[in-house]
């Protein structure tokens, strides 16, 4: 299984196993990770479960769709690495994704 590690603002880590084919959202949820609040589900209507994907994982991974580029602008503190992780795909290649959680979700 891969294993994606959610790195909360204060510095804490979340190292845990995801199922393939899931959201790297639902990831979180699943194993009640803090800090992911992803209050529409997984539609990519909010930006709750804004993420930083790791700069070493950034080009890794497919780019943002429209509707999840427009979603990122509503976000708050947008970076360039900045993603939905509802919209991230859990895959045999994304075993080992690191994404941080910013401040305006982890409450710290």
């Amino acid at each position: 299984m891969p294993k994606i590690t959610f790195i909360k603002d204060s510095g804490t880590e979340h190292a845990v196993e995801a199922t393939i084919g899931e959201s790297v959202m639902q990831t979180a949820a699943d194993n009640l990770v803090p800090g992911l609040l992803a209050e529409c589900g997984g539609y990519a209507n909010c930006a709750t479960c804004h993420v930083y994907v790791d700069d070493a994982w950034a080009d890794k991974l497919p780019a943002p769709e429209e509707a999840e580029a427009v979603m990122i602008e509503a976000a708050f503190d947008v970076r360039p690495t900045s993603r939905l992780s509802c919209q991230i795909q859990v895959t045999e290649d994304t075993d080992g994704l690191i994404v941080r959680l910013p401040v305006s979700q982890t409450g710290v």
